[in-house]
């Protein structure tokens, strides 16, 4: 019964929060997983320690730069690592793909020293990859110094930089799975005593309808942090919490994620089928019309009308050929006069160049004239040769 009312009372959470959100947190921030879409900000930019969600991209570097068949030996580094651990012995030998459960469901911070080991080729390479990747996500505020969120005063993150991250790491499958999980068992190890159950620390998966991911972390310096994801009727949000109070972290997460589904719906504003405009091709054998290559969405407050307006960027000339698909310019999408989005217009169907208008064509058809003329020529000297030659022959005669 003391189970069954603390786990009520966890769920309790989710269902009170659809008003405007007001966590205990220092920093937060809620997206629309798909687009990137801010509903929510507090303190997007303000550096903070993120602990162990600094994991999610250690996972990611991982799925994407290793093996998850790999063997892989742990290091002497990864033992005796402090905070949460699995307890890994030196020597001891797991696949990459269990060492990434226990690094994403128990938080073990000697499986992210040995997975980064063995990623990066050592732990200060493979952290250099993680800078790089962020970077190439556009992560471009924030700084990693280890592979675990371990507490280091050049280990930082804003709100907005984890949500960054996060909506790529929920873009891979593997890592979609493994953050999904609620339970995991290892193969068993040489110490029949060593842990080898998993249980996700992650409460939101038992407590949140729809919740799908992704990763808890706390240390002293950083309070309590965690990114959370959930989806409804095929629309995934992102709610990440930094610094917050402790025993408030997944109420504030359950909050910002009831305020984007019960306040925001999607709606779609462009279609890629839609033609927007029609532009004259010089030289071409027709026009052409220009289409989105992506559809667009957009998350509005529920009581808001979408009037967007929209605005037609364009090349001033396009001249032929134009291929199907090519950019030709691009749609502009305002709402209450704020930018929500560009899209790309590319050419609906390939446009051809007229004949007439290549010089190749006036060199051919100057040829076929030449050689027209230049046989006339020869039949007509050819023909008052006979001709000379019959008069000739009469003469002699």
């Amino acid at each position: 019964m003391v189970l069954a009312c603390f786990f009520l009372s966890l769920s309790a959470g989710p269902v009170r929060a659809a008003a405007v959100p007001d966590p205990a947190a220092k920093a937060a921030m809620l997206v629309d997983a798909a687009s990137g879409q801010v509903l929510w900000s507090r303190n997007p930019d303000q550096h903070m320690y993120p602990a162990s969600i600094t994991k999610i991209l250690t996972a990611l570097v991982a799925i994407e730069k290793g093996d998850l068949n790999d063997v892989v030996t742990v290091p002497k580094e990864a033992q005796g690592v402090e905070g949460s651990s699995l307890g890994l012995r030196a020597g001891e030998t797991f696949t990459l793909k269990n060492l990434l459960y226990a690094l994403l469901l128990d938080s073990a911070n000697d499986s992210a020293v040995a997975i980064a080991d063995h990623v990066g080729g050592s732990v200060p390479a493979f952290v250099q990859m993680m800078n790089d990747e962020a970077r190439r996500l556009g992560a471009v505020d924030s700084h990693f110094a280890n592979p675990h969120g371990l507490y280091d005063p050049d280990h930082y993150v804003t709100a907005r930089d984890m949500a960054i991250i996060t909506r790529a790491a929920m873009a891979n499958p593997v890592f979609r799975e493994i953050v999904a999980t609620r339970y995991y068992t290892l193969p068993p190890r040489s110490d029949p005593k060593a842990q080898v159950d998993l249980v996700n620390h992650n409460r939101l998966l038992w407590t949140y309808p729809g919740a799908v991911g992704v990763k808890t972390g706390y240390i002293v310096a950083s309070g309590e942090t965690l990114v959370a994801a959930a989806d409804r009727d095929g629309r995934e949000l992102i709610a990440v919490v930094l610094d917050s109070v402790p025993g408030q972290t997944f109420s504030d997460a359950a909050g910002l994620l009831d305020y984007g589904f019960d306040r925001f719906a999607r709606r779609e504003i462009v279609g890629t089928n839609q033609v927007v405009v029609r532009l004259p091709v010089r030289f071409g054998v027709s026009g052409v019309d220009l289409v989105p290559r992506a559809s667009f969405s957009y998350d509005f407050p529920v009581s808001a009308s979408p009037d967007v307006e929209r605005r037609v960027v364009t090349d001033q000339t396009v001249t032929a050929p134009v291929r199907q698909g090519q950019i030709l310019g691009e749609l502009v999408l305002d709402w209450q006069g704020t930018e929500i989005g560009r899209v790309p217009l590319v050419a609906a169907r390939t446009v051809p160049r007229q004949l007439y208008t290549d010089w190749f064509f006036w060199v051919i058809v100057a040829l076929v004239a030449a050689s027209a003329v230049w046989l006339s020529t020869l039949a007509y000297v050819s023909r008052r040769r006979r001709i000379f030659g019959v008069r000739y022959r009469l003469r002699r005669r």
